[in-house]
């Protein structure tokens, strides 16, 4: 049986990363699992509508599916940390995609009832397995470089990020030539065999770390705290997915309010490229700053971005804010990551990254309902101002001197499955 060894770089750069040990293996088997995460909420929504003739219906199984997914991420990731990838990830993947197949399978036949949709969504959204932070932690115990972890992580977001904009044009062309539920068919097909290659690689012995070994923030009584490292990385990143989730919906309305609705996918088009790009570059710097720093910076630029872009004259100036605040996007998720990885113990590093995922998405899910309370109820630039204000709050909170902070109390996320 072959050992990895940790890999250090003298001059590391993203192909030096490829260039590791498994990483090309890594990088692919878990990108092509994740693809499924940009497939399957479309081709479940369009199933459901179109399935039961209702809008409602769809959304509501939509909100299930999602809900049950971003609450149980860091017990799934748990059961990984505990049993290992190959244990944990194989029954996950094979149960999410035979329930993605019964979906399917309901959805084309119209008779089958909303109750029974909504019961299945719930039930798949809490069993996909989180091939991100496996990952992630797969590269972290193999590259102890933290320049080139650092590099990796942000190929890693950026690559992420581009498999939401291929995902969906991928579900588009099954619907064109099939159907929506080949789609949710297509998405159990891409997590299962993503999953199996990901746990053949001989790098996935690394990614549960050592058994039992004491991280930072273990309490004496044996009660996993989370680190103060932790905790700011969750709550910038629930503040960053916050500012991402108001902006898709304000982008809208402020293009409906000009009668330039054509802007919007211009707009998000724009969103995706700046993030791109700031990935790429925030990668290839060699930053003498501490990440938690930069990760409190990178949100107040972020907010200060969102806050200006309300002052847009016309949605085409719209576009260009927007691709600006991209280039702060993706640097701050990977820091999130990057902080979290350093806040722990070798062993609890996909429940780390798991919860930064979680704040991530339940910050994006929170500030979309919230946005679209604010719309018409307040000017647009005031809502823009509003929606930037948690990644700005935050940002400035978490850059105070410890001394001068509000006392936290013990609030904070849970490790879950001990």
């Amino acid at each position: 049986m072959s050992v990895i060894s940790p890999v250090r770089s003298p001059a590391p750069t993203y192909a030096a990363v490829l260039r590791a040990p498994h990483a090309r293996r890594t990088f692919g088997a878990g990108l092509l699992g994740r693809l499924c995460n940009g497939t399957a909420p479309l081709s479940l929504i369009l199933s459901v509508k179109d399935g039961t003739g209702s809008y409602a219906v769809a959304g509501t199984v939509m909100a299930v599916f999602g809900l049950t997914g971003v609450l149980l991420s860091p017990a799934r990731a748990a059961l990984v940390d505990r049993f290992g990838p190959r244990r944990a990830l194989v029954p996950l993947a094979a149960g999410y995609a035979l329930l993605l197949v019964v979906l399917a399978v309901a959805t084309a036949r119209p008779a089958t009832p909303a109750a029974v949709l909504m019961v299945l969504a719930a039930a798949a959204g809490a069993l996909p397995p989180p091939l991100g932070p496996v990952t992630r932690a797969m590269l972290s115990a193999t590259l102890t470089d933290r320049d080139l972890l650092r590099r990796a992580y942000s190929l890693d977001t950026v690559a992420e990020e581009l498999l939401f904009v291929t995902g969906p044009l991928l579900v588009g062309l099954l619907v064109r030539f099939a159907s929506a539920p080949a789609g949710l068919a297509v998405s159990a097909a891409l997590v299962l065999t993503g999953t199996l290659a990901l746990v053949a690689s001989p790098a996935v012995r690394h990614a549960a770390g050592e058994r039992g070994s004491a991280a930072p923030g273990r309490a004496a009584g044996g009660r996993d705290v989370p680190g103060p490292g932790l905790v700011r990385a969750v709550a910038v990143a629930a503040a960053v997915g916050m500012c991402l989730g108001a902006v898709e919906l304000l982008v809208i309305a402020f293009a409906d309010g000009h009668h330039r609705p054509g802007a919007v996918p211009w707009a998000m088009a724009a969103l995706s490229a700046g993030s791109a790009v700031g990935g790429l570059v925030y990668g290839a710097v060699p930053w003498r700053v501490p990440t938690g720093v930069r990760l409190s910076l990178l949100a107040l630029g972020l907010g200060a971005v969102l806050a200006s872009a309300g002052l847009s004259p016309h949605p085409y100036a719209m576009v260009g804010w927007v691709a600006l605040g991209g280039l702060f996007l993706a640097p701050a998720i990977t820091s999130a990551y990057l902080l979290a990885d350093e806040s722990v113990g070798e062993g609890r590093r996909t429940r780390a990254g798991a919860w930064v995922s979680t704040g991530f998405n339940a910050g994006t899910t929170v500030a979309t309902a919230g946005a679209g309370l604010l719309v018409g109820r307040l000017p647009m630039g005031l809502c823009f101002a509003v929606a930037a204000l948690p990644a700005v709050v935050t940002a400035v909170v978490t850059l105070l001197p410890a001394g001068a902070r509000p006392r936290a109390g013990s609030a904070g996320p849970v490790e879950a499955g001990q």
